[in-house]
Protein backbone atom coordinates (compact mmCIF):
# COMPACT_ATOMS: atom_id res chain seq x y z
CA UNK A 1 0.00 0.00 0.00
CA UNK A 2 1.08 3.39 -1.11
CA UNK A 3 0.39 6.61 -0.82
CA UNK A 4 0.98 9.36 -3.63
CA UNK A 5 2.01 13.23 -2.44
CA UNK A 6 3.02 15.84 -4.48
CA UNK A 7 3.70 19.23 -4.43
CA UNK A 8 3.45 22.35 -6.69
CA UNK A 9 3.44 25.82 -6.68
CA UNK A 10 0.92 27.16 -9.01
CA UNK A 11 2.14 30.96 -9.55
CA UNK A 12 -1.02 32.51 -8.03
CA UNK A 13 -3.37 30.51 -10.93
CA UNK A 14 -2.12 33.51 -12.18
CA UNK A 15 -1.76 31.20 -15.97
CA UNK A 16 -4.24 28.71 -17.56
CA UNK A 17 -6.38 27.16 -14.85
CA UNK A 18 -7.77 24.71 -17.73
CA UNK A 19 -4.16 23.53 -18.11
CA UNK A 20 -3.40 23.57 -14.03
CA UNK A 21 -6.50 22.00 -13.41
CA UNK A 22 -5.24 18.74 -16.32
CA UNK A 23 -1.69 18.42 -14.46
CA UNK A 24 -2.89 18.30 -11.07
CA UNK A 25 -5.68 15.32 -12.07
CA UNK A 26 -3.23 13.44 -13.76
CA UNK A 27 -0.59 13.45 -10.96
CA UNK A 28 -3.21 11.24 -9.04
CA UNK A 29 -1.97 12.82 -5.43
CA UNK A 30 -3.88 11.91 -2.55
CA UNK A 31 -2.18 14.35 -0.90
CA UNK A 32 -1.21 17.73 -2.55
CA UNK A 33 1.05 20.75 -0.99
CA UNK A 34 0.13 23.91 -2.86
CA UNK A 35 1.95 27.00 -2.73
CA UNK A 36 0.71 30.38 -4.24
CA UNK A 37 -2.30 29.48 -3.59
CA UNK A 38 -5.08 32.17 -3.77
CA UNK A 39 -7.70 32.65 -1.08
CA UNK A 40 -11.30 32.88 -1.52
CA UNK A 41 -11.51 36.30 -3.00
CA UNK A 42 -9.32 35.29 -5.35
CA UNK A 43 -11.26 35.96 -9.27
CA UNK A 44 -10.84 32.00 -10.29
CA UNK A 45 -12.27 30.84 -6.90
CA UNK A 46 -8.80 30.23 -5.51
CA UNK A 47 -7.58 26.97 -3.65
CA UNK A 48 -11.09 26.09 -2.95
CA UNK A 49 -12.49 25.96 -6.49
CA UNK A 50 -9.26 25.09 -7.88
CA UNK A 51 -9.38 21.82 -5.54
CA UNK A 52 -12.97 20.81 -6.38
CA UNK A 53 -12.40 21.31 -10.05
CA UNK A 54 -9.14 18.37 -8.96
CA UNK A 55 -11.60 16.16 -7.04
CA UNK A 56 -9.99 17.41 -4.22
CA UNK A 57 -10.55 19.27 -1.11
CA UNK A 58 -8.60 21.58 1.04
CA UNK A 59 -7.74 20.14 4.28
CA UNK A 60 -5.53 23.01 5.30
CA UNK A 61 -4.09 26.30 4.56
CA UNK A 62 -3.03 29.20 5.91
CA UNK A 63 -4.61 32.55 5.99
CA UNK A 64 -1.57 34.23 4.77
CA UNK A 65 1.67 33.04 2.96
CA UNK A 66 -0.32 31.53 0.06
CA UNK A 67 0.33 27.43 1.31
CA UNK A 68 -2.65 24.78 1.53
CA UNK A 69 -2.45 20.82 1.58
CA UNK A 70 -5.07 19.43 -0.90
CA UNK A 71 -6.26 16.21 0.00
CA UNK A 72 -8.21 13.39 -2.31
CA UNK A 73 -11.07 11.35 -1.87
CA UNK A 74 -8.86 8.07 -0.25
CA UNK A 75 -7.78 10.69 2.30
CA UNK A 76 -9.45 11.08 5.77
CA UNK A 77 -8.53 14.05 7.19
CA UNK A 78 -8.08 13.68 10.67
CA UNK A 79 -6.04 17.28 12.04
CA UNK A 80 -5.05 20.18 10.23
CA UNK A 81 -3.34 23.37 11.63
CA UNK A 82 -1.44 26.57 9.88
CA UNK A 83 1.00 28.86 11.46
CA UNK A 84 2.46 32.55 10.26
CA UNK A 85 6.70 32.24 10.82
CA UNK A 86 8.86 34.72 11.73
CA UNK A 87 8.61 37.78 9.76
CA UNK A 88 11.46 39.49 8.73
CA UNK A 89 10.98 43.47 7.96
CA UNK A 90 11.07 43.98 3.94
CA UNK A 91 10.26 40.13 3.04
CA UNK A 92 7.27 38.43 2.37
CA UNK A 93 5.43 36.85 5.38
CA UNK A 94 6.01 33.27 4.83
CA UNK A 95 3.62 30.42 6.80
CA UNK A 96 3.47 26.96 7.08
CA UNK A 97 0.06 24.81 6.48
CA UNK A 98 -0.21 21.06 7.95
CA UNK A 99 -3.17 18.50 7.74
CA UNK A 100 -2.70 15.11 9.32
CA UNK A 101 -4.16 12.44 6.42
CA UNK A 102 -4.87 9.19 6.95
CA UNK A 103 -4.97 6.51 3.57
CA UNK A 104 -5.50 2.85 3.92
CA UNK A 105 -4.23 2.99 7.57
CA UNK A 106 -1.16 4.85 6.56
CA UNK A 107 -0.97 8.44 8.68
CA UNK A 108 0.89 11.32 7.27
CA UNK A 109 1.81 14.91 8.41
CA UNK A 110 1.95 16.77 5.02
CA UNK A 111 3.35 20.33 5.63
CA UNK A 112 3.22 22.97 2.64
CA UNK A 113 5.94 25.35 2.80
CA UNK A 114 7.01 28.13 0.39
CA UNK A 115 10.44 29.62 1.83
CA UNK A 116 11.99 33.14 0.79
CA UNK A 117 14.62 34.06 -1.44
CA UNK A 118 16.73 35.60 1.41
CA UNK A 119 19.13 32.68 2.76
CA UNK A 120 19.25 33.76 6.24
CA UNK A 121 14.97 33.76 6.70
CA UNK A 122 15.17 30.43 4.40
CA UNK A 123 16.88 28.77 7.47
CA UNK A 124 15.71 30.54 10.31
CA UNK A 125 12.06 29.42 8.76
CA UNK A 126 12.99 26.14 8.25
CA UNK A 127 14.19 25.17 12.01
CA UNK A 128 10.73 26.89 12.69
CA UNK A 129 8.92 24.57 9.92
CA UNK A 130 10.80 21.25 11.76
CA UNK A 131 10.07 22.56 15.17
CA UNK A 132 6.39 22.55 14.39
CA UNK A 133 6.39 19.16 12.37
CA UNK A 134 8.12 17.05 14.93
CA UNK A 135 5.20 17.83 17.58
CA UNK A 136 2.58 17.23 14.92
CA UNK A 137 4.19 14.29 14.38
CA UNK A 138 4.45 12.87 17.71
CA UNK A 139 1.20 14.02 18.62
CA UNK A 140 -0.73 12.07 15.74
CA UNK A 141 1.44 9.22 15.38
CA UNK A 142 2.01 10.61 11.58
CA UNK A 143 4.93 10.54 9.31
CA UNK A 144 6.08 13.67 8.72
CA UNK A 145 6.29 14.76 4.80
CA UNK A 146 7.20 18.18 4.03
CA UNK A 147 7.00 19.88 0.53
CA UNK A 148 7.34 23.15 -1.17
CA UNK A 149 9.15 25.66 -3.37
CA UNK A 150 12.51 25.95 -1.02
CA UNK A 151 13.78 28.60 -3.34
CA UNK A 152 17.30 27.16 -2.80
CA UNK A 153 19.35 23.87 -4.56
CA UNK A 154 20.46 20.93 -2.85
CA UNK A 155 24.09 21.89 -1.95
CA UNK A 156 22.77 25.05 0.00
CA UNK A 157 22.64 25.39 3.66
CA UNK A 158 18.38 25.15 4.07
CA UNK A 159 18.58 22.45 1.27
CA UNK A 160 20.79 20.42 3.50
CA UNK A 161 19.27 21.34 6.82
CA UNK A 162 15.85 19.47 5.97
CA UNK A 163 17.56 16.38 4.31
CA UNK A 164 19.80 16.10 7.27
CA UNK A 165 16.07 15.48 9.41
CA UNK A 166 13.92 14.42 7.05
CA UNK A 167 14.85 12.28 3.56
CA UNK A 168 15.11 14.20 0.25
CA UNK A 169 12.78 11.98 -2.12
CA UNK A 170 14.08 12.38 -5.23
CA UNK A 171 17.71 10.78 -4.64
CA UNK A 172 16.14 8.51 -2.55
CA UNK A 173 14.08 6.68 -5.65
CA UNK A 174 14.79 8.90 -8.74
CA UNK A 175 13.25 9.05 -11.79
CA UNK A 176 15.01 12.00 -14.39
CA UNK A 177 16.74 14.86 -13.44
CA UNK A 178 13.96 15.91 -11.14
CA UNK A 179 14.28 20.02 -12.43
CA UNK A 180 11.02 21.89 -11.38
CA UNK A 181 11.90 25.46 -12.68
CA UNK A 182 11.39 26.58 -15.26
CA UNK A 183 8.69 24.53 -16.34
CA UNK A 184 9.21 25.85 -20.19
CA UNK A 185 13.44 25.28 -19.60
CA UNK A 186 13.53 23.29 -16.45
CA UNK A 187 17.27 23.35 -15.36
CA UNK A 188 17.07 24.08 -11.72
CA UNK A 189 15.44 21.85 -8.67
CA UNK A 190 14.14 23.87 -6.60
CA UNK A 191 11.55 22.30 -5.00
CA UNK A 192 11.09 19.16 -3.72
CA UNK A 193 9.41 16.41 -0.82
CA UNK A 194 11.34 15.72 2.30
CA UNK A 195 9.66 12.57 4.48
CA UNK A 196 10.31 10.84 7.81
CA UNK A 197 13.16 8.56 8.31
CA UNK A 198 11.81 5.02 8.23
CA UNK A 199 9.15 6.06 5.74
CA UNK A 200 9.66 3.99 2.09
CA UNK A 201 10.07 5.77 -0.65
CA UNK A 202 8.77 3.82 -3.76
CA UNK A 203 8.51 6.92 -6.28
CA UNK A 204 9.71 10.35 -6.59
CA UNK A 205 9.73 12.44 -10.18
CA UNK A 206 8.58 15.38 -12.05
CA UNK A 207 5.79 14.64 -15.00
CA UNK A 208 7.37 13.77 -18.07
CA UNK A 209 7.77 11.45 -20.78
CA UNK A 210 8.26 8.32 -19.39
CA UNK A 211 9.02 9.04 -15.91
CA UNK A 212 5.60 7.65 -14.61
CA UNK A 213 4.74 11.03 -12.53
CA UNK A 214 1.31 11.58 -14.44
CA UNK A 215 1.21 9.91 -17.45
CA UNK A 216 -1.21 12.20 -19.03
CA UNK A 217 0.23 15.18 -18.26
CA UNK A 218 1.41 17.39 -21.98
CA UNK A 219 4.17 19.27 -22.42
CA UNK A 220 2.24 21.99 -22.96
CA UNK A 221 -0.30 22.03 -20.87
CA UNK A 222 2.85 21.84 -17.98
CA UNK A 223 3.83 25.27 -19.18
CA UNK A 224 0.90 26.99 -19.53
CA UNK A 225 -0.13 25.65 -15.50
CA UNK A 226 2.26 27.43 -14.06
CA UNK A 227 6.31 28.47 -14.41
CA UNK A 228 7.46 25.50 -11.92
CA UNK A 229 6.62 22.10 -12.33
CA UNK A 230 5.26 19.58 -9.91
CA UNK A 231 6.93 16.89 -8.12
CA UNK A 232 4.82 13.43 -6.90
CA UNK A 233 6.03 10.75 -4.72
CA UNK A 234 4.58 7.33 -3.70
CA UNK A 235 5.45 6.76 -0.27
CA UNK A 236 4.81 3.76 1.77
CA UNK A 237 5.49 2.27 5.01
CA UNK A 238 9.23 0.65 6.54
CA UNK A 239 11.93 2.45 4.82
Amino acid sequence: MTVRIATYNVRGMKDSVPALVHVITALRADVLCLQEAPGPLHLRGGRAALARACGMRVAAASRLGGVAVLAGPRCRVRHAESRVLRFFTGLQVRALAVAVVEVDGMRLAAGSVHLDLHGAARLRHATEIMSVMRRVSAEHGAAAVVGGDINERAHQPTWRYLAAQLVDCHPAAAAGDGFTFSARSPRMRIDALFAARGTRVVSCACPGAGDGAGGAVSGADLIAASDHLPVVAELGEGG
